[in-house]
């Protein structure tokens, strides 16, 4: 899928170009565009944060105004934190990059704005997009870092166009304890603390074992963790009756 092209206006420090590059790069985004960066272009401190993500420095294309960096796009996103006097459909972050997956799958070519970072994108810029995204930000401290900003459209640029997975369990090479170890586990324990008088007072003693074998089934464990915690009290038995 070819992608949308992330178009930094008038960005005024080389560092968050270069961060912004990093940013871009980690979600596999590489089409920069800059505009009339305030310290010229290239820039040895962008070159300099940005790291390993210096090809995209390299290869990004610099242009005088933002009409000319937006000339060839068919749909545009504007980002931006602040309400504006302008009447315009606005997205959340994640909303903008499924839309803009959808129309680059049918054949569109779609950029997305970000501002400079003393004030963002002015309204000047703001009316050349076709729509806002507006970030849910804490009203009280709305402005987010050229970067950040970056960081946070990448992401959801990632997650509308690969699949993510919700949830994983690590097991670290092993497998998952079947339920009859668990229950063996269960059964070692109850064995071992019922001699040692754990279940006291009697009437709440099979409280207490529903209570514990209920912990067990609640345990993700691996086979590794069943052995090990039988080890762990079979050393315990052990080292009690050698005390005896």
């Amino acid at each position: 899928m070819t992608q949308p092209a992330f178009v930094l206006v008038r960005p005024q420090m080389g560092e968050n170009i270069g961060a912004a590059a990093r940013a871009m790069l980690n979600f596999g985004l590489e089409q920069m565009r800059i505009v009339a960066p305030r310290d010229g272009w290239p820039n040895q401190s962008a070159i300099a944060m940005a790291s390993g993500a210096g090809r995209l420095l390299d290869e990004a294309q610099l242009h005088p105004d933002l009409a000319d960096a937006i000339a060839d796009r068919t749909f545009v996103f504007a980002t931006t934190a602040r309400s504006r006097d302008l009447a315009k459909p606005i997205f959340s972050p994640e909303e903008a990059m499924a839309e803009t997956a959808r129309r680059i799958a049918a054949g569109e070519r779609v950029a997305v704005l970000f501002g400079a970072e003393r004030a963002g994108l002015e309204n000047e810029d703001i009316v050349k997009a076709n729509a806002i995204v507006s970030v849910p930000v804490n009203p009280e401290f709305p402005s987010l870092n050229l970067a950040q900003c970056v960081l946070l459209m990448g992401y959801e640029w990632r997650r509308a166009t690969t699949k993510v997975t919700p949830f994983e369990l690590e097991l670290a090479g092993g497998e998952m304890a079947s339920q009859i170890e668990v229950e063996k586990l269960a059964a070692h324990y109850e064995s071992r603390l019922d001699v040692a008088g754990f279940y006291f007072p009697e009437a709440k003693g099979e409280g207490m074992k529903r209570t514990m074998r209920n912990l067990w089934s609640r345990m993700p464990m691996t086979r590794a963790d069943v052995q090990m915690l039988h080890g762990v009290l079979r050393q315990m038995v052990r080292w009690k009756e050698r005390g005896d």
